[in-house]
């Protein structure tokens, strides 16, 4: 299945201030982040934010939410961003069919938005490299089922040219920097 930008909604999990610190690999990860939310700023995707109880993790970290400002934030308690009803009604005013997900932790809240997403008829795509655990046996296990599941697996990279299409698409120079 192609991904078209045309059909598509970015969905941020949970990137938050007293969460992000315990992740694997969390330098290489917000790195990642920071150019997929670029991208996808340039191929003017809208953006649905999600926040997993503030009070007791806090805000998106502070490079993602310099990036991610005016977009809509959302705050829940389920571990699915679909478990809040604002968030899934959110998603579908998008009229967008494909839901590309990032964020933590990949075997609880991005597994369970992904696994609620396809029971809502919709595609959720993956950005692997931009997802994870405290434990990367966890993040690998939560992928591979995810997977099984029908949901797709991409890189910031692989999704950002995919979106992108033709190196005569007015973003193509502005892509290519960003992944150099």
């Amino acid at each position: 299945m192609k991904i078209n930008v045309e059909d598509t909604v970015f969905c941020l999990v949970d990137v938050q201030e007293r969460l992000f610190p315990h992740m694997e690999n969390k330098e290489v990860i917000e790195a990642n982040l920071i150019t997929l939310i670029k991208g996808l700023k340039l191929h003017d995707v809208p953006f649905i934010i999600n926040e997993q109880y503030k009070k007791g993790l806090g805000s998106t970290i502070p490079s993602l939410q310099e990036l991610v400002g005016s977009a809509p934030h959302f705050e829940k308690t389920s571990f699915s961003c679909c478990g809040n009803e604002e968030t899934l009604t959110a998603i579908k005013n998008t009229d967008k069919k494909i839901v590309i997900v990032a964020g933590i932790e990949t075997h609880v809240c991005v597994l369970q938005t992904c696994l609620d997403l396809l029971e809502q008829g919709l595609q959720p795509v993956i950005v692997t490299d931009c997802v994870s655990s405290r434990s990367a046996y966890n993040s690998k296990v939560a992928i591979d089922r995810l997977i099984q599941a029908g949901v797709i697996p991409t890189t910031y990279e692989s999704i950002l040219f995919e979106l992108t299409v033709t190196a005569k698409n007015p973003v193509f120079k502005e892509i290519s920097k960003l992944v150099k």
